[in-house]
């Protein structure tokens, strides 16, 4: 507890490169509405979500990027094992992966911390059609809060493996954009996954990343309902003792065999 109480202070310090991240939003959220406001207006059939529910939906993965974004790295992680400081990290009393994952998850929560709220604040009083609307009953509001911080969890749990592939690849590179491209676009991040082929939604289904980004965002909208929602939020839990316990696997594999390089 008191390694997540610091990294998140330490996260909170960065005001300036959070206010830049908040203008940026801001601006692609904008963008992306305006290429779905264009693709809804000239549709001639009906379409899976609404617009008013795709709008908060862009909106919310504005707000919480922080929280789902897989491409968020720290790099002092990298440096530690590709420049043999690793070994230090080794000769302290704790078990790594825990370690990290509490670095990992406090700067996310601070990240998101600092953005979220300035962004909401703006985006809930634009004009229709770009305003995000509330959500759909107070229910949907609890259970979509509870999806949001299990899909928390499970970003970290998977972004984790990229940190532990560094051990045998030596650099963040190739496993990095390997995830993050991949595991952003299975996530919905790039396409609402209602709004992808049926044969590409069957992938999506099995994969772990639609529980990060698309399934909290639709509750919040009512899109998915409330005992739906609670068996998303079981499955969640679900995929997630499954990444830790894979994670942990292949890091205590990984430990056994490093190398510290310069001898």
């Amino acid at each position: 507890m008191n390694l997540l109480k610091m990294r998140f202070l330490t996260g909170l310090q960065y005001r300036a490169a959070a206010a830049a991240g908040v203008l940026t939003q801001l601006f692609f959220g904008l963008i992306f509405i305006m290429v779905y406001i264009a693709f809804y207006k000239h549709a001639g059939a009906a379409q899976p979500m609404s617009l008013e529910e795709v709008v908060s939906y862009v909106w919310l993965q504005q707000i919480f990027l922080a929280f789902i974004m897989l491409w968020l790295s720290d790099f002092e992680l990298f440096d530690m094992i590709t420049s043999g400081n690793i070994a230090y990290e080794l000769c302290r009393p704790w078990r790594l992966y825990p370690v990290w994952y509490v670095k990992l998850l406090a700067t996310r929560l601070s990240s998101g911390l600092l953005r979220c709220l300035p962004i909401a604040a703006i985006v809930l009083f634009l004009p229709e059609p770009y305003r995000l609307s509330l959500p759909a009953s107070p229910a949907a509001f609890l259970l979509f809060v509870a999806a949001l911080l299990a899909g928390l969890l499970l970003v970290v749990a998977i972004s984790l493996f990229v940190y532990i592939s560094v051990f045998w690849t030596m650099s963040p590179v190739g496993s990095m954009l390997m995830i993050t491209v991949a595991g952003e676009f299975f996530a919905g991040m790039i396409l609402p996954v209602p709004l992808m082929p049926g044969w590409m939604q069957q992938i999506v289904n099995l994969l772990p990343f639609r529980w990060t980004v698309d399934f909290p965002f639709r509750v919040y909208t009512g899109h998915i309902g409330a005992q739906e929602a609670v068996i998303g939020i079981v499955a969640q839990l679900v995929w997630l003792a499954a990444l830790v316990a894979a994670g942990q696997w292949l890091m205590g594999r990984a430990l056994r065999r490093v190398v510290v390089q310069g001898g």
